[in-house]
């Protein structure tokens, strides 16, 4: 019979096949495949639906796929594990490619993009750059806790922390004048790492009309506008607005039951790395509305004074996902102003109903 449906386990050099037929029997069981033997196996199947874990590797495997003639689609680990039958003490290979053979099929199941090579470049430079600033931060610290056990504290700001160790380095002893020379070396030359990927990524995002329109909303940079675009490109695998920020883990988690709504704290699901993007966006919006006069300041000032700070930024940051899921799904269509408008005849209805309901 013809396979129609197969799940790969993907790994580094032994990989997990299951595959099925037209009515579910397992037709073709591998639990052992060789990463040499792979693509010439799976390109001489007939044309079917091949599911996989979007893992390292797996977009490479998808394109590769793809080329052969078969669809391919790509599922995050967590949605494949409810449907492995051992459970999580039977989690072996053959065990996870029957499950997402069997995840692969589910009409509820929620697929993970697969990118282009175009995009996986820019998610390098952003991947490298993140790395740099790790490393940066490491440096910081170590440098800050080395001098804090000879009495000088410094400013935890990355700025003065290099400003105020040179400042404090002819006080030091030999070995640990020597260290702290070689961090603050460390530390420029990661500095000026950093630099140069920002202006890559700035040329980058010039360079891409969905960057260049994401980056006229307050609170979009050329690095957030970049990421999102890298990572998922025109949004059409996401039904509306709501669901980007779910995926971005921007809504609260749901715990309701019996008709009652319960809802706790954000989810923190999806990309930690775009979520952190647009937190640190919606930081700035806050910090600069009492200087500005438009709808979104307004809105954001009016749910500080309610909700507190901490709300109001993760509100702004769900705003702006919506925001750009928009953008990005009508492309050129999507009028700037238009949404300005609205947004300021929601702000007046708002401040009408509260005034209405205070008297």
């Amino acid at each position: 019979m013809t396979i129609v449906t197969v799940g790969i386990d993907l790994a580094k050099n032994v990989f997990a096949v299951h595959g099925v037929n037209e009515h579910g029997k397992a037709d073709l069981i591998k639990p052992t495949v060789a990463r040499k033997d792979l693509h010439d196996m799976i390109a001489n199947l007939p044309p079917c639906t091949i599911g996989m874990e979007a893992c390292s590797g797996a977009h490479y495997w998808a394109k590769l796929f793809q080329e052969s003639g078969h669809t391919v689609k790509l599922m995050a680990p967590k949605f494949v594990s409810p449907y492995r039958m051992g459970g999580r003490k039977g989690k072996n290979d053959a065990a996870d490619a029957a499950a997402i053979c069997e995840a692969v099929t589910r009409p509820t199941m929620r697929f993970v993009p697969i990118k282009s090579i175009e995009q996986q470049g820019e998610l390098f430079v952003h991947r490298t750059r993140q790395g740099y600033v790790e490393q940066r931060t490491s440096i910081i610290n170590r440098m800050r806790g080395l001098l804090s056990e000879v009495g000088i504290t410094i400013p935890l700001s990355p700025e003065s922390v290099k400003r105020h160790a040179c400042l404090h380095l002819d006080k030091l002893s030999h070995y640990c004048n020597h260290v702290i020379a070689d961090l603050i070396g460390e530390l420029e030359r990661l500095d000026e790492k950093v630099n140069e990927y920002d202006r890559l990524i700035e040329k980058m995002a010039r360079q891409n009309i969905f960057a260049q329109s994401l980056m006229k909303a307050h609170g979009i940079g050329p690095i957030t506008a970049s990421a999102i675009v890298a990572t998922v490109g025109n949004v059409h695998d996401f039904k509306n607005g709501r669901q980007f920020a779910a995926w971005l883990g921007l809504t609260p988690g749901q715990y309701s039951s019996g008709g009652k709504a319960r809802l706790g704290r954000i989810t923190k699901n999806g990309d930690s790395y775009i979520r952190t993007l647009l937190v640190m966006g919606a930081r700035s919006i806050l910090s600069l509305a009492k200087k500005r006069n438009d709808a979104l300041s307004q809105w954001a000032l009016a749910l500080r004074e309610r909700k507190g700070y901490w709300k109001t930024v993760i509100a702004i940051a769900a705003k702006n996902a919506r925001l750009c899921f928009a953008i990005l799904k009508k492309g050129e269509d999507f009028d700037f102003q238009l949404h300005e408008k609205r947004n300021a005849t929601m702000q007046q209805s708002i401040a009408n109903n509260r005034q209405n309901t205070a008297q």
